[in-house]
């Protein structure tokens, strides 16, 4: 299946400490978001979402909420120089949607559960992207000289 819909802005990245982030812990202060944000204005985001949409399980409807309620701009790309990778925060549907009425086209758990999955599955491919064709950063944690020399 695939999602055949315009590629949207890539999102401007926020200033949140990733650590707030119920999903993310990071080490270090440095989150390279200008960096970050730069790759994706160059051609991250595009090939990231190309990508992602060539294989995603959303259909047209659902991408339509996901535009309508603007949570491409919620997503967040930091640096996380300790696990060296990119990390990031996917925006999502709260648990509560249906007392929220927060769109009126979601009528399901299935709808939500399958935005949700999507947008994670976005995030992981951008980052990948980014970690894969834009980044040649070295992580800048050393490891400790006492740490013990195993052998495989």
């Amino acid at each position: 299946m695939s999602l055949d819909v315009t590629v949207p802005d890539p999102p401007e990245l926020s200033g949140v400490d990733p650590n707030e982030y119920d999903d993310a812990e990071v080490a270090g202060d440095d989150y390279r978001r200008g960096e970050l944000s730069a790759f994706l204005q160059e051609g991250a985001w595009e090939e990231a979402f190309e990508e992602w949409a060539a294989t995603s399980a959303l259909d047209e409807d659902e991408w339509a909420i996901v535009v309508d309620l603007e949570l491409v701009d919620r997503f967040d790309f930091f640096w996380d120089s300790f696990a060296d990778r990119v990390g990031y925060h996917a925006p999502g549907l709260p648990e509560d949607w249906k007392v929220r009425d927060i769109h009126p086209e979601i009528d399901s758990w299935e709808i939500v559960s399958g935005i949700n999955a999507g947008l994670t599955e976005l995030g992981q491919v951008v980052c990948e992207v980014l970690k894969a064709e834009y980044i040649d950063w070295e992580s800048d944690y050393d490891a400790p000289d006492d740490l013990p020399d195993f052998e495989t």
